[in-house]
C-alpha cells in the first residue's frame, strides 16, 4: 500500500469516527474492548498486543505488532429501560419547596436509539527493528438515551399538584455523549524482553441533553439557560497514556498501562447542568495483566482494569448535593446543578476483571472467548438521575476469531453479549416511589487487517 493511499485511509477513518453516532458503552461509559481481537476476549490484552489498535489498551504493544493497518466497524445494540412504580400521590396544598415531592409516572419506558455503528482504525509502522510509530483511532460512547412519552407529577412550589409530559416533566428526556480519541504512539523495545510506549491522546467529545427544563424552572440550576435542550456542544482536550510489556518466562508475559485524566474544555451550552460550569473531564484509568501460554497453541489472558470516575465531579458528585441548593431550602448555591459542588450522577470507581482465552487451529484460524465481571458504578441512591445514564452492566461474554486470508491480510470477528443487569432504589424526591434501571447489550463487529 502506497504512502498516499495510507494517508487517504487514515483521513477517511478519522472522518468516519468523528461522524459516527455514539452508543451506550459497557463499563460505565468505557468500551469493554477496543481492537477487534481484544473484543473477542472481553478487552483483555494489556500483556498481549496483536494489531494496530493496541495503543488503546497498551502503547508498548505497538512495537510488537509490526507494520500493519486495521480498519472496521461494529454494530452495537444496547436495550435500556426504566420502571417507576409506587406512588403516594402529590397532594394539593402540600408545599415542600421546589418540585418536592416529584414523581415519575408511574410508568415503564424503553429508550429509543438502539442501533449504532462504531468504526475503528489503526495504523502502525516499524521505524527500525526496535521502534515503531503508529496512530490508533477509537472511542467511547455513553449516556445515549431518549425517552419519549410518559408523565411526571410535581408540586409547583405553591402547594398545587401538577402533571406534565415527559420523564422529568419537560418533554422527551435523554442525553447523548460521544468521545473520540486519536492516539499517536511511539513504542520501543528495551533489550529482548521488554517494551515501553507512550501515546499522546487527542480527545474530542460532544454532548446534548433534553427534557430537564423543570430543574431550571424551579431554581435548581446556576444557569437555567444553559441546562438543557441547547443542541450539541463540543469540547477538546489532551492527555497521555503510558505502557510497558515484559516477557517474564518463555510462557508468561505481563503488561501494565496508565492513562492520565484528560482535562477537557467546558461545555458552555451545558454550564448549568454539569458541575463547575459545564466541566466534563475524562477520568484516569489503569490496567495490569498477564498472558500465559497454556499449550503451544493456546494462551490465557487475565487483565484487571480500574476506571477512576471519582476524577470527574460531574459524574461522581451525588444527586443529594442538590439538597443544599437554596431552592430546596439549603444555603449553598454551589451545590445546585452547574455549581462548583453541583449535583451529578453519583458514580463510583469501577474495577473490572477480564479473562480471555485464545487458541490456534489449522487452516489459518485463531479462536477467542472471554468473560468479564465488574460492579456497576451506580449506587441505589442515585437511580433517578441515572435514568439518563443507566450504566448498570456488570458481566460480558464474548467470542471471536481471526481467519488468515493470505500471508499479508486477515479478517477478524467479535461478538459480545451482556446479559440484563438491574439497579433499583428510592426516588430521592419521593421515597414512596421505587425506580429500577435495566439494560442488556449485543455487539457484532469485523475488521480487515493488512501487514506491509
Amino acid at each position: 500500500m502506497s504512502g498516499v493511499k495510507r494517508n487517504i485511509a487514515l483521513a477517511l477513518a478519522v472522518a468516519a469516527a468523528v461522524a459516527a453516532p455514539s452508543a451506550f458503552a459497557t463499563n460505565g461509559y468505557f468500551a469493554h474492548g477496543y481492537s477487534m481481537k481484544e473484543q473477542g476476549m472481553v478487552g483483555a490484552g494489556v500483556a498481549l498486543s496483536q494489531d494496530s489498535l493496541a495503543a488503546a489498551t497498551n502503547p508498548a504493544g505497538m512495537v510488537m505488532v509490526g507494520s500493519r493497518m486495521d480498519i472496521g466497524a461494529s454494530w452495537f445494540k444496547p436495550i435500556r429501560k426504566y420502571d417507576a412504580t409506587g406512588t403516594a400521590g402529590v397532594p394539593d396544598g402540600f408545599a415542600c419547596g421546589a418540585l418536592c415531592p416529584f414523581e415519575i409516572g408511574p410508568q415503564s419506558i424503553t429508550s429509543d436509539n438502539e442501533n449504532f455503528l462504531i468504526p475503528q482504525f489503526g495504523y502502525n509502522t516499524m521505524l527500525n527493528a526496535n521502534s515503531s510509530f503508529g496512530v490508533s483511532v477509537y472511542g467511547n460512547g455513553g449516556m445515549n438515551t431518549e425517552y419519549k412519552g410518559g408523565t411526571a407529577q410535581h408540586n409547583d412550589g405553591l402547594g398545587n399538584a401538577v402533571t406534565t409530559d415527559g420523564t422529568f416533566g419537560a418533554g422527551t428526556a435523554g442525553v447523548d455523549l460521544a468521545q473520540l480519541f486519536i492516539a499517536p504512539t511511539y513504542a520501543m523495545k528495551i533489550g529482548n524482553d521488554n517494551a515501553v510506549g507512550v501515546s499522546a491522546i487527542l480527545a474530542y467529545q460532544r454532548f446534548k441533553a433534553l427534557g430537564l427544563g423543570l430543574f431550571g424552572a424551579f431554581g435548581l440550576s446556576t444557569d437555567a439557560s444553559n441546562l438543557t435542550d441547547n443542541g450539541y456542544d463540543t469540547s477538546t482536550g489532551f492527555g497521555l497514556k503510558f505502557g510497558w510489556q515484559g516477557q517474564i518466562t518463555p510462557a508468561v508475559s505481563v503488561g501494565a498501562s496508565y492513562q492520565s485524566k484528560i482535562n477537557m474544555k467546558k461545555f458552555k451550552k451545558y454550564a448549568g447542568l454539569f458541575a463547575d460550569g459545564g466541566d466534563f473531564d475524562i477520568p484516569s484509568t489503569a490496567t495490569v495483566g498477564l498472558a500465559f501460554k497454556a499449550t503451544p497453541a493456546s494462551k490465557v489472558l487475565l487483565d484487571v482494569q480500574r476506571i477512576n470516575y471519582s476524577d470527574v465531579d460531574a459524574v461522581h458528585n451525588p444527586f443529594a448535593n442538590l439538597n443544599d441548593c437554596p431552592a430546596f431550602g439549603g444555603t449553598d448555591a454551589s451545590s445546585c446543578l452547574g455549581g462548583s459542588n453541583g449535583a451529578g450522577f453519583g458514580w463510583k470507581d469501577m474495577t473490572i476483571v477480564k479473562l480471555g482465552y485464545q487458541w490456534d487451529t489449522s487452516g489459518g484460524w485463531t479462536w477467542r472467548a472471554g468473560i468479564s465481571q465488574g460492579k456497576q458504578p451506580i449506587p441505589s441512591s442515585e437511580v433517578m438521575f441515572n435514568i439518563l445514564a443507566p450504566a448498570v452492566m456488570e458481566k460480558h461474554l464474548t467470542f471471536g476469531f481471526t481467519k488468515q486470508v493470505d500471508s499479508k491480510s486477515e479478517i477478524n470477528f467479535a461478538f459480545m453479549y451482556a446479559p440484563e443487569a438491574k439497579q433499583s432504589g428510592e426516588n430521592p424526591l419521593d421515597p414512596a416511589q421505587n425506580i429500577e434501571l435495566k439494560m442488556k447489550q449485543y455487539q457484532l463487529g469485523a475488521t480487515w487487517g493488512a501487514k506491509f
